[in-house]
């Protein structure tokens, strides 16, 4: 090559690698710029989101939305998108405690209460038409059993008051290893299904039991259980009651434990009543139910207290208790009265139990309770979503915390129950309760 030529191709290339160098450092200053850029956007995002020391989430978390800057909701919502569907279903079904803004940790008598209406076989393959949407593989028992069991254990639960059982011994075997001890009441009539209450055995002792048949009652074929426990005192509680000269009954507890099942049906509000009254019925311990369309009991549906009755005779037909309340007219005839009250002519009814609904203790999200607190479905299949599942307790007792429902927006994507991760068409409830005079002891 020329000498020429190759002082020309040399500066070329000495002019090219310069304008390269040139470029990599724009770029480089481009990305650090972009970088510091980055660092302090998100140092903004987290004055922005950053909680207020004053302020007590547990006193508002039943109303109270965690908020993000809208970039912050872009990317985690590309990190969604990226996670497996598998894994991203199981984190949205899951279940989370919410606590009680007091402080229980002084409290030592605790004990966690679960309810559970675990779908009875027979009657998952009698009524095909609500299960639809279900794949045929959940609703085998063996498959649901062990979920329920898996489930349940998870809990670390004390008592178990579990409803349409209807595979006993299979629960029985199972639950035993666990150290439980259970009792069962079929219901009577046709039905194959019933109730069963479970207690750890080194927690408690069976005290009395009792069952309340319906049908004796002029009602349906339901049940209830009632079941006396003692709670056994720890061999530490003892030692420390020989040397500080305390008396072993001061720490000797009791409880009763309801258990019962009863007819859900809309255009039966008589025999829904008769069985379980309504909720205000359970709340405020007095009902009338001529302030009560019959066809609505189960509605909770309210009216004003303030209406003329009377009653009226007919030759030709049967006698009516009839209510006006502006503007509506409730009939109620002397069978449904019967059925309903239990007694001819009783329009207004009375308990003298103080019940408070565990769940409407702990105030939880919107996503998961209704405006009055509770929760808003604990059951879910193609013909039903919503609440029929509830846990009282006297006043003796108090809620420590409670295991949050789904919510609404995750089971209608799960398109009903049961499904692969919960064996039955509805929802465990749980609490943990605790003795309310447990401070004046510790």
């Amino acid at each position: 090559m020329e000498p020429e030529k190759q002082r020309r191709t040399s500066s070329e290339d000495t002019r090219a690698s310069a304008s390269n160098k040139r470029k990599h450092s724009s770029i480089a200053e481009r990305s650090q710029r972009h970088k510091k850029k980055r660092r302090k956007t998100r140092k903004s995002e987290s004055e922005m989101v950053k909680p207020d020391p004053t302020r007590s989430p547990t006193l508002s978390n039943r109303f109270f939305e965690f908020g993000s800057s809208s970039s912050r909701t872009r990317r985690k919502e590309r990190s969604r998108r990226r996670e497996p569907s598998s894994n991203r279903s199981s984190s949205e079904s899951s279940r989370n405690w919410v606590s009680s803004s007091h402080d229980f940790s002084t409290y030592r008598d605790k004990i966690v209460f679960v309810s559970y209406n675990i779908l009875g076989v027979e009657n998952a393959s009698k009524h095909p038409d609500l299960y639809c949407k279900v794949p045929r593989r959940f609703l085998e028992w063996d498959r649901r059993k062990t979920l329920i069991h898996e489930e349940i254990n998870r809990y670390d639960a004390s008592i178990l008051c579990l409803q349409e059982v209807d595979r006993f011994d299979d629960l029985d075997n199972l639950f035993q290893k666990d150290g439980f001890k259970g009792v069962y009441k079929v219901r009577t009539g046709e039905a194959d299904d019933g109730c069963a209450i479970f207690w750890k055995e080194e927690l408690f002792t069976l005290l009395h039991q009792e069952n309340i048949e319906f049908q004796n009652f002029g009602l349906r074929n339901n049940v209830a259980q009632l079941c006396v426990l003692k709670m056994n005192q720890d061999l530490s509680e003892l030692d420390v009651d020989s040397q500080t000269s305390l008396t072993p009954t001061t720490k000797s507890r009791s409880l009763v434990i309801g258990n019962i099942h009863v007819l859900f049906n809309p255009n039966r509000g008589d025999v829904k009543l008769g069985q379980s009254p309504m909720y205000q019925f359970m709340a405020s311990s007095k009902l009338d139910v001529r302030h009560y369309d019959r066809r609505r009991i189960s509605e909770q549906v309210q009216h004003p207290s303030q209406c003329g009755s009377f009653r009226s005779q007919n030759e030709k037909a049967s006698s009516f208790w009839t209510s006006i309340s502006r503007p509506m007219l409730y009939r109620w005839s002397e069978e449904e009265l019967q059925l309903a009250t239990g007694s001819e002519g009783v329009t207004y009814l009375q308990h003298h139990l103080k019940l408070c609904s565990a769940y409407l203790g702990v105030p939880g999200s919107c996503r998961t309770r209704d405006d009055h607190g509770e929760p808003l479905a604990t059951s879910y299949h193609s013909k039903f979503k919503g609440t029929v599942d509830y846990i009282w307790h006297t006043e003796e007792l108090v809620p420590v915390r409670v295991l949050e429902t789904l919510p609404v927006n995750i089971l209608k994507r799960i398109g009903g129950l049961p499904n692969e991760k919960w064996g039955s068409d509805h929802l465990a409830l749980v609490c943990e309760l605790a003795f309310i005079d447990d401070c004046d002891r510790t």
